[in-house]
């Protein structure tokens, strides 16, 4: 008999975390699944620990030469999958209870398209950081869409459950850079088709230390930022009421990401920008709020850490004084 759920598991030099994961995985009180792993040219012994495993749930898909975290992860939709998936990075953990709540949430909400939990923050060594935040029992797209716009939730690429045809007819998690903001993408599609339906049990722990928002580079990350706003253009064409609240909340959002990421380009030397400058960087933000918005009242440079941001990186001699106290004082010394 065809098992219910299939748990896909992309990982490349895994080490003890992809272990920790994978025990996890394993002790599911519910047990009708089977776990996919695609395995990137692992270099670290965790090619050679996978294939030692002994249990039949288990498959494991290699890749033929080493790939981007972008190629792996689009390999998911390629390979055969059970009714349910679930995704999960390496160094994350699902609970004993997480497949049973699924179940049972699948059997509440039926016509749901995307389910969830809520869930707990960990860090390196699986110590309790802080717990998500709470969130409603259903989320139809307007309605996630605007808690994403308006930071209202705590959403992760681990956790989510939807059905493999779903997934598949989306093209699965778009390819944006690191896949930053293509979590957002997607979940945001997959409540377009029906709505999210989200259990109140805490079934997953997601380990913040690894996250690939906080190891990403400067570039890449404004490269998917883009790429995230010019799928929100996409939505607002193609339905009023979600341009509606792009409209809206948009520019708040674009502010927000304008500061981290300015702040974040500006702590990144020149040679590793590929030819991104701060002041690019702000005129971009303001052109796309006013294509996404027009006529809103955001002004980037109103904002004093982002105009003192502009004047270092125009300025040769202090950018470099800038880099070198950055080596010495890691903290922000901005307000």
């Amino acid at each position: 008999m065809l098992k219910k759920f299939s748990i896909i598991l992309p990982v490349r030099n895994g080490g003890e975390l992809v272990k920790r994961c994978i025990q996890s995985i394993l002790s599911q009180t519910n047990q009708n699944f089977d776990l996919l792993i695609l395995d990137n040219c692992s270099i670290d012994g965790t090619s050679e620990w996978l294939q030692s495993l002994d249990n039949e749930k288990i498959k494991i898909f290699p890749s033929t030469r080493p790939l981007t975290i972008e190629e792996n992860w689009s390999r998911i939709k390629d390979i055969p999958k059970n009714e349910f998936i679930t995704l999960i990075g390496h160094d994350d953990l699902l609970h004993a209870d997480y497949l049973e709540e699924m179940s049972n949430l699948i059997e509440f909400y039926p016509n749901a398209s995307l389910y969830q939990t809520h869930f707990k923050f960990i860090n390196a060594e699986g110590a309790l950081v802080k717990l998500c935040r709470r969130m409603l029992k259903k989320y139809i797209q307007p309605a996630y869409l605007e808690a994403i716009l308006e930071d209202k939730l705590d959403s992760t690429g681990t956790g989510y459950m939807m059905r493999a045809a779903d997934y598949d007819q989306l093209s699965g998690i778009p390819p944006y850079p690191n896949l930053l903001f293509a979590d957002h993408a997607l979940w945001i599609q997959l409540t377009g088709l029906s709505f999210m339906a989200v259990s109140e049990k805490e079934c997953f722990s997601y380990r913040l230390n690894q996250s690939t928002s906080k190891l990403s580079g400067a570039s890449k990350y404004i490269d998917a930022f883009y790429m995230f706003l010019d799928f929100l253009s996409i939505l607002e064409k193609k339905n009023e009421h979600l341009k509606e609240i792009i409209r809206e909340h948009v520019p708040g959002y674009i502010q927000f990401y304008c500061t981290s990421l300015t702040h974040r380009l500006l702590k990144t030397p020149v040679n590793q920008r590929d030819g991104k400058t701060v002041a690019s960087f702000i005129l971009n933000c303001k052109q796309k709020a006013d294509i996404l918005s027009p006529g809103n009242h955001f002004q980037p440079l109103d904002q004093f850490s982002i105009r003192l941001s502009k004047l270092i990186d125009n300025n040769l001699f202090l950018q470099h004084c800038y880099l070198s106290f950055k080596k010495i004082y890691k903290k922000s010394f901005y307000p």
